[in-house]
């Protein structure tokens, strides 16, 4: 079966079920907002239990930014204007002001796994030959980049707590970037605000700041692992399709349950890139039905973290490589 006939068959899943849909954001929002108040509460106990608790608490984060991203494709309601609002709501939560963030996403499904596209909504990934290109500057400046270290620790911090505070890349595309920026972050310093006046700096940086840039550490994993593992696929434009690259660019994350559940099924990437209306609590019921793609690009828990020593795209053997791999082919 051709890539391209997917898009026909998958869209029998496209309807999204209000019921469900409010359902799934009570189950996630609500027990979010409980633990954040028991965090808060619990600091008068016990400063290591708050923040355990915070910590706890990433994983509800998680999943409601999965909710906001599955507003973002219009999965979620099928009002998008009810979808776009509750995107809007769940922003100020996870510092991402959402229509920024939907702008750059959608170049990234229009654009993953084209060489000749890379940049935007991605992670910087070089082939061999450029790597080997640049200069011992240029190639120690990557090296950091990729670092796991660098890659899992700075870059969820700048991304969501400095980059996003002011989007300069897309702010050419006209006032209401601008607008959905600066809107969440008077949002964002009204709630900051309230938690310094009523409970101090402890409060901040013992709950808002572990929550917030755990949920970081989890969505950069998350979304390094949908797209960098070995046997990914970088085609150049001539060459590229977007089936193409769905199908076989973006890793089917297979996660114990209740990991499954806490990333609201955003491991079946490869499905959500073919169909990406699907609603998140409908992408179980492709895998299902279709084992030919339940097995497709398949990678587990204990395989995800041998990826993180991937750095390379190789065009000769189309393999991304690890730095030593590179060497030894050379």
């Amino acid at each position: 079966m051709k890539p391209s006939d997917w898009t026909r068959i998958l869209a029998k899943y496209r309807e999204p079920s209000h019921s469900r849909s409010w359902f799934e954001l009570a189950v996630t929002l609500a027990p979010f907002t409980a633990i954040w108040a028991l965090a808060w509460w619990s600091l008068s106990i016990s400063a290591w239990l708050g923040l355990g608790l915070a910590v706890a608490n990433s994983l509800f984060l998680v999943r409601l930014f999965m909710i906001q991203h599955d507003c973002g494709h219009g999965a979620f309601f099928k009002n998008r204007r009810v979808g776009d609002w509750l995107g809007r709501f769940i922003g100020v939560l996870t510092l991402t002001p959402y229509d920024v963030w939907r702008r750059n996403h959608a170049m990234h499904h229009a654009t993953t796994g084209n060489l000749d596209h890379r940049g935007t909504g991605d992670l910087p990934t070089l082939t061999v030959r450029e790597f080997r290109a640049k200069g011992w500057v240029g190639r120690g400046l990557y090296r950091l980049v990729r670092n796991p270290l660098f890659l899992f620790g700075i870059v969820p911090f700048y991304t969501f707590f400095l980059q996003n505070r002011i989007p300069l890349g897309v702010m050419r595309g006209g006032w209401r970037y601008w607008i959905s920026a600066q809107g969440t972050n008077l949002a964002i310093a009204a709630i900051v605000g309230v938690l310094l006046w009523f409970g101090g700096l402890k409060v901040v940086f013992l709950v808002f700041f572990p929550t917030v840039f755990l949920a970081a550490v989890v969505g950069m994993w998350l979304f390094y692992i949908q797209h960098q593992f070995e046997d990914t696929v970088w085609d150049r434009d001539g060459d590229w399709t977007v089936q193409d690259a769905a199908l076989h660019g973006s890793s089917h994350y297979h996660l114990p349950g209740v990991l499954r559940w806490m990333t609201a099924n955003i491991g079946v990437h490869h499905v959500h890139h073919l169909a990406s209306r699907i609603p998140f609590y409908r992408l179980p019921e492709v895998v299902r039905d279709h084992d030919v793609l339940a097995q497709s690009q398949r990678i587990t828990l204990w395989e995800s973290f041998k990826c993180a020593r991937l750095h390379l795209w190789d065009e000769d053997s189309r393999k991304l490589l690890s730095f030593s791999d590179a060497r030894r082919i050379a």
